[in-house]
């Protein structure tokens, strides 16, 4: 069987469904369900159990036993609210959890795909798989730094195969339960359906207004490589995740008019409280990942955009 903790969240909802698109259905979701809204996100999907992820560790033993086994876990759940600044919150969710899930996987050898984030590297403009480039912005990325840090002593000495996976920007389907949390394309498109106008931040950082850059990556590319990752033999460590090409707020604000065929831009001052804690360009470095073996080209944003949209107001 697999497992994938966050299931019913946004990049673990859609895993689950491409897990059943590629014939699986002996699929373990762990996740915290008081969020009962996160329901749609697997409705129509096929899990063979669920268990709480407040009870799931004292449950691994007895399901690694199992005649089935676990074969990967997957493991996505996490707090990730970037404007979260509860320290013990988040350490607990996003670092102790993942590192006492770990060591049962070592334990039994199984195979332990991870989410980690860009947001480790802060303002840094090389987002490169090195601690020279890491210095996140807010207790998120230093929680997920941590739990790198964690994985890069215990490689060397690992029973069991790990990877772990720096998401960069990603939309697409099932992230409507993030709030204000949910990606750009997500937030503009709901504007612009609303009041006809798509809000972006003026000028900032020595950019022109809108010109504030992310490296976007659709939901699809990234569980393509969460699934590549999970199956290749012999590949351990941590990568980037993204599509190595960096698009602009306008560029993914344009693509949301184009599919709507109307709409007008509105530019607003940029907050002074996010001046030094704001990620005015990311853009993924896949020498690693590319090294590994992972070939799959990505879609642009506006192709993804335009997908994403089709899905958003079908």
């Amino acid at each position: 069987m697999i497992v994938v903790t966050g299931g019913l969240g946004f990049i673990g909802s859609n895993l689950v469904h491409q897990l059943n698109a590629r014939g699986r259905q002996d699929i373990v979701v762990v996740d915290d369900f008081t969020n009962g809204h996160k329901m749609v996100n697997v409705r129509d999907a096929t899990i063979c159990d669920y268990f709480d992820r407040h009870e799931f560790l004292a449950r691994f033993e007895s399901l690694a036993c199992s005649a089935d086994g676990i074969e990967t876990v997957y493991h996505l759940g996490a707090c990730s609210d970037t404007t979260e600044w509860n320290g013990r919150l988040m350490m607990a969710d996003n670092f102790s959890y993942s590192r006492d899930l770990l060591t049962l996987c070592e334990t039994r050898g199984i195979p332990f795909v991870y989410a980690s984030s860009a947001a480790v590297y802060g303002l840094s403009r090389d987002c490169a798989e090195h601690p020279d480039c890491e210095s996140p912005l807010n207790v998120y990325g230093y929680s997920k730094l941590a739990f790198d840090q964690q994985v890069r002593q215990r490689l060397a000495r690992a029973r069991s195969r790990t990877v772990g996976l720096r998401f960069f920007n990603v939309y697409g389907p099932r992230e409507q339960h993030k709030g204000r949390m949910a990606s750009v394309a997500f937030h503009f498109n709901h504007q612009l359906k609303t009041n006809g106008v798509v809000k972006l931040f003026g000028s900032s950082h020595g950019v022109a207004a809108g010109e504030q850059r992310r490296d976007f990556i659709h939901v699809d590319d990234v569980v393509d490589q969460i699934l590549w990752f999970g199956g290749a033999a012999g590949v351990v460590g941590i990568f980037n995740c993204g599509t190595g090409q960096a698009a602009s707020f306008n560029e993914v604000a344009h693509a949301v008019i184009a599919w709507h065929g109307r709409g007008a831009i509105e530019y607003i001052p940029f907050p002074d409280d996010l001046l030094g804690a704001y990620q005015a360009h990311t853009l993924a470095m896949l020498d690693a990942t590319r090294e590994a073996g992972y070939r799959q080209a990505m879609q642009p944003v506006a192709v993804g955009v335009r997908a994403y949209l089709d899905w958003l107001n079908r």
